[in-house]
């Protein structure tokens, strides 16, 4: 009886070693390359940055536009959070958020811009919205969402 106690017991440790004990994978820490597609398939924005993963937190410490924007000038702040789905074969998957958000001092209004997507492997792809204030950043004509796509690099 006393072996088959511990047989269990060493069985459920198994179980639970292999199940990952709960904790979200840092699969988002590292360098990534961002495009913004228009409705048309143009490029609205595309942009490098740099992410840390922590748990569910993402801290996004540098962000680089390709083709500056005046909706998005110096002191522009940006959040980010990973929630995971789960992991299949070595696969991990799960939902992201990214918020860029336009400085107190920047002359061209109040924006924001808002991702929402899925990581799948070492891909992010989902939709993009712009919001706020700014001259040309949502006026009529200009698009204020699209899909999106970030490669880690």
């Amino acid at each position: 009886m006393k072996r088959f106690g511990t047989a269990i017991i060493f069985s459920l440790a198994l179980v639970l070693v292999s199940c990952g004990g709960g904790s979200t994978p840092d699969v988002l820490s590292g360098n990534w390359t961002a495009s913004l597609l228009n409705s048309d398939g143009t490029t609205a924005f595309a942009f490098n940055t740099t992410l840390t993963q922590s748990g569910s937190q993402v801290a996004v410490t540098k962000f680089d536009f390709a083709n500056p924007s005046s909706c998005f000038a110096k002191g522009t702040t940006a959040t980010a959070y990973f929630t995971l789905i789960g992991t299949t074969h070595g696969v991990t998957s799960g939902t992201f958020q990214m918020t860029f958000q336009s400085g107190p001092s920047n002359p061209n209004g109040d924006n924001s811009l808002a991702f929402q997507g899925t990581l799948l492997r070492a891909g992010i792809s989902g939709s993009w919205s712009l919001t706020g204030t700014g001259i040309e950043c949502t006026q009529v004509g200009t698009s204020t969402k699209g899909n999106f796509v970030m490669t880690k690099m």
